[in-house]
């Protein structure tokens, strides 16, 4: 079994690489916003739209850099992701139902919020209704750096709070990505992908399985599941639950917890901070203010700074008024309201939603929804951290 000071020490170090990957994934984020703005945009857009063709055996594709980035590199992504939601639901926060119920319905009224502002100004002539689903999801990484920054001797269960909350949120938009984004599928290629997570949920039970066949597997349902149509998060999501939690010896962490702190590092300081310099890149020449500031802009823009606020505290404060559950130990209302502010910040899964959402070729439109991302993530960032900070510094003037 895993003891109760190992999964402490598995829950702060996945806090602290969060923490320093938002510092980088902002940065990268701004020199792509740069570049696509400068003299070399030409080189930008030309890296990010070259096409690379992949061939292994019989499987051969070709796709550009930001799709090989989007379809391959973030499947890894929601890969870790994965790990990380069946580590909490099986030894986690998730896995206690009194702290359990906070948490969950904060983020079902944080995916609620701003889907409904969305709509509400995106229902008329010349909206697009359909891109509800962009500001409906936290950026794990920018939010725990936000709050790392602003608030480092706030209790610590706000942090183990705004995780759980995010990472239901990670889960809520992995599930409308697979309901929204699949148009249409292959039957023998996803028969494939189905078998393949078969394979790898009967290698669970061989307790010295090389690790290599889990790669191994995992490419395998990756590349079926690219074959098949369907979006290739849900490859990562699904692999993720085949594997094992047991140790191999007492006393060690499992195969879970050795995939989940090996992967970790390379998707918090690589895979997303490639992502964010692909897809937060956009230009203002050639669009007017219409474009720039039209209804996608406004309504992602809305729905993250407004919409989550109001959805999570709102949701947070009906049940811990009901008696439904506690709020954090030590935390106050403010600090609540300063985390809800944070989940705001919706960035990397709000523009890889933003990307099925609408087709490559709607430049317009793709360019208002990183507007809209960037926008509504820095007014989410700025308000959250002066709540924070101006919380700590009220605590500490008690103190003295």
């Amino acid at each position: 079994m895993l003891t109760e000071a190992m999964a402490k020490r598995i829950t702060l170090d996945f806090l602290k690489t969060e923490s320093a990957s938002g510092l980088i994934l902002a940065t990268a984020a701004l020199a792509a916003i740069a570049l696509a703005n400068s003299p070399w945009a030409h080189i930008y857009f030309g890296f990010i739209g070259e096409p690379f063709t992949v061939q292994l055996g019989a499987f051969t594709e070709t796709l550009s850099i930001i799709d090989w980035v989007k379809e391959g590199l973030m499947a890894v992504f929601f890969f870790v992701v994965g790990l990380e939601i069946k580590y909490e639901i099986v030894r986690g926060e998730l896995a206690n139902p009194r702290r359990l119920a906070l948490p969950v319905i904060a983020a079902l009224g944080g995916m609620a919020g701003p889907a409904l502002i969305y709509l509400a100004i995106n229902m008329g002539p010349g909206a697009a209704p359909q891109g509800w689903p962009v500001p409906v999801a936290t950026d794990i990484a920018f939010a725990i750096a936000a709050l790392a920054v602003a608030g480092p001797k706030l209790p610590p269960n706000l942090r183990v709070f705004l995780l759980t909350l995010a990472i239901v949120d990670d889960l809520g938009a992995v599930g409308l990505i697979g309901l929204l984004f699949t148009d249409h599928f292959r039957i023998l290629e996803l028969a494939g992908a189905l078998a393949a997570l078969t394979g790898m949920g009967l290698l669970g039970r061989w307790r010295r399985a090389p690790y290599l066949l889990y790669a191994i597997g995992f490419v395998v349902v990756w590349g079926f599941t690219l074959k098949s149509g369907i979006s290739t998060s849900l490859a990562g999501v699904a692999a993720a639950a085949t594997i094992p939690l047991e140790p191999r010896k007492p006393g060690r962490p499992g195969v879970l917890e050795d995939f989940m702190e090996g992967l970790h590092p390379y998707v918090a300081f690589l895979i997303l901070p490639l992502f964010a310099f692909c897809a937060a890149g956009f230009t203002i020449r050639g669009l007017g203010l219409p474009d720039l500031f039209g209804p996608i802009a406004l309504g992602v823009a809305a729905g993250l700074f407004f919409g989550k606020q109001l959805g999570v505290f709102g949701a947070a404060f009906l049940v811990i008024v009901l008696k439904l559950a506690r709020r954090p130990t030590g935390a106050k209302w403010v600090e609540l309201y300063g985390l809800s502010l944070l989940c705001g910040v919706g960035f990397t899964m709000s523009l890889f939603i933003g990307q099925l959402a609408f087709p490559s070729t709607d430049v317009a439109a793709e360019a208002q929804v990183r507007i809209g991302v960037v926008a509504g993530s820095l007014l989410s960032t700025a308000a959250g951290m002066a709540v924070l900070a101006w919380s700590q510094a009220r605590r500490a003037s008690e103190e003295d």
